[in-house]
């Protein structure tokens, strides 16, 4: 699994992700009303949180959420993390033990913003607890965006960290530190034409443009789309119109995502299974699936939120070709 997720400020806050896999499991839009119960593990039961919208498999009648927004513009994305992320074999007292598919709901049903969030970060320990004996845990690292913030939470053997995150984008590994050093070795960068700086016994001349990228990578690693998604996110225009802030976020997302073939794994391929794009501010979910190139919309606020069960879209896997003749 290698995902790539963003925070982008433009006519509005956006918050969304690829989703890369080589498999589909059954991917909904659901929105978490304030009146569902949420049975944590370890005893709190919560009859009343903040609403959410995200993509989530639901399995017996329980959102797993992948990404997701609340009512108040708080979003979050778990990313694979795999061999460095950490579970705790066992409970630990007086803290917030969690499995770590409730963590999403857990901080987006109680929390309005990114520094609330930090603040029961501090008290959680993610304990090795499975859903059911068919579902294994996700290693997972997570983005945590608002309007003016975003952070990134590992929870290592070595301890929980607790990032700030000045780029927006998270992929998977290596830890968050090591991908934030990795963007000095990229700092010559630039959109702009390159200077002949190779030697002054040269008269090297610009063929094309875009050369002052040369050396940014192309390829599906995660530390590749880590250096990537930030160049085109960090240098994309930010549109002053809602339609044209939706395009251009889902433009950055695609120059980070996977072409099936391009990355073999066992008898499949990894392929970009659906981008989103949630308008925080607003609380509209967009989305595009890898057979549906269509730009697809949920509002959260068109729904009764006051309800007490899920309600949930199926994702829409049919391409949409507008023919004119």
């Amino acid at each position: 699994d290698m995902c790539t997720a963003i925070s982008f400020n433009a006519y509005n806050h956006y918050f969304g992700r690829n989703l890369d896999l080589e498999t589909r499991f059954n991917e909904s839009i659901t929105i978490m009303p304030h009146n569902y119960i949420l049975k944590y593990n370890f005893g709190e039961i919560e009859r009343r949180h903040f609403a959410l919208i995200g993509t989530a498999n639901i399995v017996d009648d329980y959102p797993l959420y992948y990404d997701a927004t609340n009512e108040h513009g708080l979003s979050m994305a778990g990313l694979n993390f795999v061999g460095n992320s950490y579970l705790n074999p066992r409970i630990i007292d007086g803290r917030v033990n969690l499995a770590p598919y409730e963590l999403i709901p857990y901080i987006l049903g109680k929390c309005k913003n990114v520094d609330e969030s930090i603040e029961l970060l501090k008290k959680i320990e993610l304990v090795d607890r499975r859903f059911n004996s068919d579902l294994p845990n996700s290693q997972l690292h997570w983005i945590i965006a608002d309007k003016s913030k975003c952070i990134v939470f590992e929870y290592m053997k070595d301890g929980a960290k607790i990032y700030n995150n000045p780029v927006g984008v998270l992929t998977n590994n290596p830890p968050f530190d090591y991908q934030m050093m990795n963007l000095n070795n990229y700092a010559n960068l630039s959109i702009n034409d390159p200077k002949n700086t190779f030697s002054a016994h040269l008269g090297l001349k610009i063929y094309s443009r875009g050369m002052g990228g040369i050396g940014l990578p192309g390829d599906s690693s995660s530390m590749s789309r880590f250096v990537k998604g930030s160049f085109i996110k960090l240098n994309s225009i930010k549109p002053d119109n809602e339609i044209e802030s939706v395009t251009q976020f889902f433009h950055i997302l695609s120059s980070v995502e996977q072409v099936e073939g391009s990355v073999v794994v066992g008898n499949k391929y990894e392929r970009t299974q659906y981008s989103s794009c949630c308008n925080t501010g607003m609380g509209i979910y967009y989305y595009k699936t890898y057979e549906n190139n269509q730009i697809t919309a949920v509002n959260m606020f068109k729904t009764n939120l006051e309800n007490e069960k899920l309600t949930f879209y199926k994702m829409d896997f049919e391409q949409m070709i507008k023919y004119v003749n």
